[in-house]
Formats: C-alpha cells, structure tokens, sequence
C-alpha cells in the first residue's frame, strides 16, 4: 500500500516540474514551491488520522462535511476549536443561528492591566463545517467531540496584541469601511478565533487573483473558483484542492517571523491534544476525523500526524479567570470582523441552502435547534467506508475546463422583478424597464468576465449600474437591498435556557412588564406603581439596568429616581433583545445585578484615579439603587480617605453639590446623620481651611472652585463647629488669602462680609470706588463675575450684587459693556445656572413690576435715609416698636427668655420694659420690623 501511495502525485510531480523549468528558464525557487505543494498535499492525504480541511463559513466545506460524515460516520471528531469551550457546545440547540461561542475576562491576572477585559468569540452559522461536525457529534450515540486548539486564555499569551490582528481575524479593524448597520458591532473588539482562515496573506497574490479572476473582492473570487467547481464534487477531490489552496497559501505567505511561530504552535498544541487523546482512550485512528483549516491541513511541523515527536510542551494558563457564554451573532458582524466583502455570509448562506436542495444531501441539525423541523424516525446508521488509498484526483480537477453553468433564466428574472419592487419600496423610481436593464445587464457583466451564468456579485452590480444612478432617496443603498433580498443581514439569538443566571434572573424579574424581551426593537412598558406596587421591583430593575448596560437598553421616557423620593409612574422604552450581548457579558460578572453594580461601584471607589467627588457620586448611586447602609457606610468611608489625601481643589464644586444633597436625604430619612458624613464634613472643613489660601492665589484654581470651597466652608459651618470644629480655623484662612485676580478679590470680599469683618456699606463702597477709578473700570466686570459666583457661599448677598450689576449697566461705558455682556451671559449659563435664579428673584423683588412704575422709580440704595424721628432709635420709632411688640408678644417673650431678662407687660405704662429691651437692642426691633414688612 505505501507503494501506491509513493506514486499518488508522481504524474502532476512531473508536470509541474516541467512547467516550472518552462516558465522559470530552469530550475529554482518556482519549483521548490510547486513541488513542495504536492508532498504538502501528499503527506496529509497519507496520515492514518484522516484530516479533513474546512474555509470558514464555506457552504461548499459544510455540503462536504455533512456528506463525509454519513459516509465515514466517525466515532471521534477533533475539531480545531478553543478546548475551553467545549462545554458551551451543548446549549447551542437553545439558541437561533448565528451565535458566537464566547470566552470573556474582566479581572486580568497576567496580562497588562490595559487589556482589560478581554475577549474571544467563535461565531458559528448553520452553513458552516463545524457546525455540521458539531451537530452529527452531539446528536450521534457514541460520538465524541473534542476541541484541540489552544484556550483562549492562551491566545492572548501567544498574541502580541495589535500587531497579530491578522492571524485571529480580530477585531474591529478588520474591515476597511465602518459598518452601516449596528449589528456589524455584535462581537465588539473581541479577538475572534476562527476554523479555516483561508485567505492569501500575500497582498501581491491576492491582488494577482482578483485582476486575473475579474472580481472586485476576495469574496467573490472564491466564490466563483473555489464555492461553485467544490459544490458537487466528490470527497477525495474536495480534500485533495483545499489541501492544495491551503499549502500554496502558506507558501506564500509572507515570513513573518512572530506570525510563523504561532501558527506552527497552533498546529503543535492540536497534534499534541489529539496523540494525547488516542493514548489516552485507545482509539483507532481510522475511526477518527480531524476538522481543520487547510491552512493549517498542510502543516509541516515535526509533531505532525499519529506518528510525529512528542517535544512540545503546553505551557500552564495564566490565573486569570475566564468566563464563558453564547452571544448574539449576525452576518454583517462576521463579515466586519473577518474582513469579508458585505453580504458574503449571506450569500453563502443562500448558496447553502440551494446546495443542499439540489444534491438531496440531508444536513445535521441539533435536535430542538430553533427552527428545526421535527426529527424523523432514526434510519440505520450506514456502515463505515472501509479505508482504501487515495487516487489523484487533483490532476484530472487540475486539467479539467471550467464548467460552464447554463444561464437559469427563471433564477435570474425573479431576482430582477424582486430588486425592482424593493427599490420602488425604498423610495426609487423603478420600472419594469428596469427589471429587463437589470437582468440583461447581469448577462452582459457575466460574459464580459467569463462566465456565462451571472453570479449574485454580477446582479448586484446591474442593479447599481441600473437602478441607483445619481442619488440614493432612503437610508439603504441598492447594494444593501440585494444583500437583503439575499437573505439579509440575520441575527442570530440565545434561547432563555443557555443565558447565564443574570441574564434569566432580569428577565423572570421583569415578567410582570407581560413584554417579549428577547424580542429586537424597542418596547414600551408602562408602569403605574400607585396602581401596581408590585411593578415597583421591575422599576428598580429597570434603573439599575439603566447604570450598568449601554445607553439605549432601558431608556425612561417619564419618572425620574431621586434621593428620598419613591415612584408613582413611569415609562420605559426597552431593547433588550437588541443588546443581548451586553446582558450575557454582564452575567460574567455575577449571579444578580445587585452583585455587578456593588462591584462596580467598589471599582469606582477603590480606582486609581477616583476623587472624592467619584466616591461621593458612588455612595449616592448605591443609596439610589441598593438602599444598602452597609456598601454607603464603607464608600463614605473611603470618601474620607481619598479627600484627606486630595491636594487639588478640581472636585470642589461636585463635592458640595452631593454633600448637600446627601445631607438633606440624611436630615428627612434618617434619625441621626450617618457617622461616616459627620467625619466627612469635620474632615473636609479643616481640609479645604487649609487650601483656601493656596487656592486663592494659584492660577490653576478657577473662582468657581474657590467659590465652592467657601459654600462648604459656610455652608457646613453650623454641623462642623458643632462636631467640635473651631471658627477661628475659618476665620485665620480667610485672613491669609491675598488673592490679586478680580474675581477671586470680589470672591474675599463676600466671605469678610459673611464672617463680619466687612460691612454692606463698606462693601458698596468699594464697588462704587471701582466705577469711580478709569484704571480699573475695564476689569469691572471681572469683579461682577466673583460677585456672581459668590452667591454660592453667601447667597444672601443677593442684592448687592443686583446693586452692583445695576451701578455697571447704569455707568459703564459700552465699550466696556459690550463686550462684556456676552461674558456674562455664557459665564451664567455654564458656571452659575444654579446662581441665576437667585438674581432674577432678587431683581424681581427689588425692580418695579410695571414699565409705567420705572421712570418714578429710585432704586433702594438710592434713597434718601429716614429722618432721625423715624429711625428705630427716635421716639418715633419707640412708639411703632411698642406697636409690634403689642401686636406679637410671644416673640418678644422668646427674645427677652433668650437674653436673660424677667418680667410682665405693663399695659398702662407708654414705656413698657420692651421699650426698654429695644433701646439696648435696637438691631433686634429692625430685624423683626423687616421680617414682618410691617408698614
């Protein structure tokens, strides 16, 4: 037998000998390559182990694969797939095809930090090789699968990650046009790992073969040469040509030194496995079936075969923890990982199915695969073929013309009328003249690249040249529509049973919604929780799916979720279905979404780069979401630490901002203040005590930062001295602060008067003397802006900076004015929009309400002083204090109680004791005048 084996390839051995000295003028390199081709395909024809070369997503290798296995009906079938995803295999009768088997690790452990998370998918589709063996293996009594490549925690180890994109077919960069569609995003920046990666890895050929096939894209060429000469041929010559194109392609590829070594420790780690294996069990190999890429069939590597070196070592995973899954695939995502042409897989996928109706070969499906058709009654297993050496087909393929199809008229004018009607759908003015441009076109773009049946390339280039012309009126072009009318871009599913616990455990929780949420699109959910409280669940599922998946996955139309509020209605629009993946991969993280956000929001907390500010919005999103004292008591815990070791005052203004929102959440829900917020309040007024100098006078440091350092310091002035803080702290910053910026002078200002160490009066005398000084008119307005922003820790000046913007408008100049009001205005709308409101009530209190009221108006400060008669201190004003103290005595009973002072009303006497409280304590008499508006 091996005799005959010798003399298999000896006739194409001298042939192509012959032409090599022909075309090369002798012997030389051409000929090493085309001899070493044929002992590349000799010595895989000869391995006891019989090898069995695949093309990715090729309906010609799953139509062969199908036919191969009821014929040699194997008891073990080897497939080169990530050995850790075998166990995943099982759940893909719950899913609708195309999905992606998945392995995914957020917490690395031997990987640069940066890579996180990472990411490895094998997508499969129904018209694919592996699909067929993994189907007949899972289906079949007494078969074994087993996956022999590496894991995919390695690699990530063999992968220099970015510059051996091309070996894995990974990743977003693959294709050289963005997708239009958003399923092209399925697989996100996965590494995708993929059985027969058949394509030239040197441009130059690839470029040679599509000049000379007159094809447009790698696509279609093998389309053409490859799908349809392999479609109805037998098995010895199917073998025989892939093994051929696999061993030219790796021949020629380039010697990429780093590109070379993985793929040959590829071949090593399955050979390994598969030895391993047959020791292991005892298997004859003849009953086995070795599923591969033909470029990796031709191997040249010592390990190679039943009978090659056991020297390579398979090196121990890394630590980290792997995660595994099924995903949602789609065509366009395979395409646009593995820089297939648009509409290839679907295309394919139409071709799988005419193949499969016109030879009559039954496919393997998994039992209860969506889709399926009910299982008939188990036929007799065929008898294995026995083993009988292989003849030379490839010659006699090699010599035999191209088959010329003859033109299927009926074929070509269903295709034809079919685009016609979906362009007039989209907005085209198509005809019936179009369908006849359309389907002679076809013919005539056929002819011109020899071959006289069109193929789908050739239509959808008629239909651009006939329909489209100038513009295209809708969202989808004439090229998208034949993909479309192809078979379309589908998607595939994961079945309820293959989610992880998650996944299911969000969509039992939402059941009450009565939604199809595997359904793609947007759904409306409409939830009355007055009516309903039980929906109220399902409200907090909702927002918390709103936090943790992508944005548009549950978006609320109507309600919000606030600090210390509780919901009465809401609507969602939800999609689910649509972002499938993102849900699966959050599984991966935990058994509930309460355990994800926790995680997260502790991986907010304790990151690098996280700032008091980042922890503070942390504890508010786990009050909001988890009502768990426990997590809010640790992150307001680490909230401490990273604000005692914060030397920059960035975070200030969002400090302050959720500080006081969390303090009046605190104050209505809860007995006493938490002990972690009153330390963080006593913490940060000594902190920002201490930067307050430094911030005054450093450039880096905005007003507005400055500004919300002096409204924590003010406004957590009260609870801070009363935990044991000391005002003097306050009071001695404000002291040293020399600041020389403006805004930053005007910003002092307002915490000496806030301290009492400057009065309104002082303080409107200085503004009067800026407008009064020409050198300092133009940066006028620059004090304005610190006024502004000083409503943030003193807001009850108000009205002197109405006074002081009113004193500008009055006595500025417009060149001064001008080109300042636009300041004004934006530095309003981005730093103090909360500030505005403030002004505009102040300015509405003080300004007269009625345009006829405004020329005999005089503004307050404005006004002539009150004669000394009717000043609180003159007689007059004695007798109008005694009339509010008759007309109120319990406020004055509470002040005289306060300050020390026994005693009873005197009705009879005109000078009562209170007349005599008010003359020691006349501000007290104005205060309470003021308060009560009293004419």
């Amino acid at each position: 037998m091996s005799g005959t084996h010798e003399q298999t390839f000896e006739e194409l051995r001298g042939q192509l000998q012959e032409a090599a000295a022909t075309f090369s003028d002798g012997p030389d390199a051409l000929e090493g390559i085309l001899l070493g081709i044929v002992d590349d395909v000799d010595r895989a024809v000869r391995e006891p182990l019989e090898i069995f070369p695949v093309c990715h997503h090729s309906p010609a290798s799953a139509l062969a694969m199908a036919r191969r296995l009821r014929e040699k009906q194997p008891k073990v079938v080897y497939l080169e797939l990530c050995e850790d995803m075998a166990p995943l295999l099982t759940e893909l009768r719950n899913c609708r095809l195309p999905v992606a088997v998945q392995a995914f690790a957020t917490e690395v452990d031997g990987f640069p930090a940066d890579w996180s998370p990472l990411s490895v998918v094998a997508p499969i589709t129904e018209a694919s090789a592996e699909y067929q063996a993994i189907a007949y293996a899972l289906d079949t009594p007494g078969v074994e699968l087993v996956l022999v490549d590496r894991s995919s925690d390695h690699v990530f180890q063999w992968d220099a990650r970015g510059t051996d994109s091309a070996e894995t077919g990974a990743g977003p960069g693959a294709s050289d046009a963005p997708p239009a569609e958003e399923e092209a995003a399925l697989h996100g920046d996965a590494v995708g790992v993929e059985i027969g990666d058949l394509r030239p890895r040197f441009a130059e050929l690839e470029e040679h073969l599509l000049h000379h096939g007159k094809v447009r894209h790698w696509s279609e060429w093998w389309h053409q040469y490859v799908e349809l000469p392999l479609g109805d041929s037998d098995h010895d010559t199917y073998r025989q040509v892939m093994l051929l194109i696999g061993s030219l392609f790796r021949r020629l590829a380039p010697g990429d030194p780093h590109r070379v070594r993985v793929d040959e420790d590829r071949e090593r780690h399955m050979w390994t496995r598969m030895r391993e294996h047959l020791a292991a069990t005892g298997t004859d190999a003849a009953d086995c079936l070795y599923v591969c890429g033909a470029f990796h069939a031709a191997s040249r590597v010592a390990e190679f075969g039943v009978h090659g070196t056991d020297t390579f070592e398979i090196g121990p995973r890394s630590a980290t923890r792997w995660q595994h899954g099924l995903i949602p695939s789609s065509h366009a995502a395979i395409e646009t990982q593995f820089g297939l042409a648009s509409g290839s897989v679907s295309i394919a996928a139409t071709t799988w199915a005419k193949n499969v109706r016109r030879t009559r070969v039954e496919p393997y499906r998994l039992a209860g695969q969506a889709g399926a058709k009910k299982p008939k009654a188990k036929k007799t297993a065929a008898a294995p073929v026995p083993a009988v050496p292989n003849s030379d087909k490839l010659t006699g393929f090699l010599r035999r013309p191209p088959v010329l199809d003859r033109l299927d008229e009926t074929e070509l004018l269903g295709w034809s009328v079919e685009i016609v009607r979906a362009a007039r759908r989209n907005g085209y003015l198509a005809s019936t003249a179009d369908a006849i441009a359309v389907f002679e076109t076809s013919i005539l773009l056929a002819g011109m690249r020899d071959r006289a049946r069109p193929t789908p390339y050739d239509f959808q280039d008629a239909a651009v040249t006939c329909i489209e012309k100038d513009t295209v009126p809708g969202r989808r072009d004439v090229r998208r529509l034949v993909d479309i009318m192809m078979g379309g871009d589908r998607i595939g599913q994961v079945g309820y049973d293959a989610l992880p616990p998650l996944a299911r455990d969000v969509h039992d929780r939402l059941a009450p919604l009565n939604l199809k949420l595997q359904q793609r699109g947007v759904q409306r959910a409409l939830l009355d929780i007055s009516s309903q409280p039980q929906l109220e669940q399902c409200s907090d599922v909702l927002w918390m799916l709103r936090y943790l998946m992508p944005q548009g996955t549950a978006r609320p139309i109507m309600g919000e979720r606030r600090l210390g509020e509780r919901p009465i209605q809401e609507s969602w629009d939800l999609a689910l279905g649509t972002h499938q993946r993102a849900l699966i991969e959050l599984g991966y993280e935990g058994v509930s979404i309460e355990q994800v956000l926790e995680q997260r929001l502790r991986r907010t907390a304790y990151g690098p780069h996280a700032t008091a500010a980042t922890v503070l919005e942390a504890i508010e999103d786990a009050t909001l979401h988890l009502r768990s004292r426990r997590l809010t008591d640790e992150l307001g815990t680490r909230a401490l630490e990273v604000l005692s070791a914060e030397r920059s005052v960035d975070g200030a203004p969002e400090v302050l901002r959720r500080v006081r929102r969390l303090l009046a959440y605190y104050r209505t829900s809860e007995p006493v203040l938490p002990p972690w917020i009153e330390s963080f309040v006593k913490t940060g007024y000594a902190h920002y005590c201490t930067l307050l100098p430094t911030a005054f006078t450093d450039d880096d440091a905005t007003v507005r930062q400055v500004a919300a350092m002096l409204g924590f310091l003010f406004g957590m002035e009260s609870l801070a001295l009363s935990l044991g803080c000391d005002r003097t702290q306050l009071e001695l910053s404000v002291g040293q602060s020399h600041p020389q910026e403006p805004s930053k002078v005007a910003l002092l200002w307002a915490a000496q008067v806030q301290l009492g160490h400057l009065s309104r009066a002082d303080l409107r005398a200085r503004c009067a003397a800026l407008l009064d000084n020409p050198m300092v008119v133009p940066a006028y307005p620059r004090y304005l802006s610190g006024f502004v922003h000083a409503l943030e820790p003193v807001p009850g000046l108000a009205d002197v900076v109405v006074e002081a913007v009113s004193n500008a408008f009055g006595r500025l100049p417009d060149p001064v004015l001008l080109p300042w009001l636009p300041t004004l205005i934006s530095t309003l709308r981005s730093n103090g929009a909360e500030l505005a409101p403030l002004l505009i009530r102040e300015a509405g209190r003080i300004f007269p309400g009625r345009l006829g009221e405004l020329d005999a108006w005089v503004p307050p400060w404005r006004a002539q002083p009150l004669p000394d008669a009717a000043r609180p201190g003159g007689r007059a004003g004695h007798s109008r204090n005694v009339a509010l103290l008759a007309a109120h005595p319990g406020t004055c009973d509470a002040v005289a109680s306060l300050l020390g002072c026994d005693g009873t009303w005197q009705t009879a006497d005109p000078d009562p004791e209170g007349v005599q409280l008010i003359g020691r304590h006349p501000d007290t008499a104005v205060a309470l005048e003021s308060l009560l508006a009293t004419p």
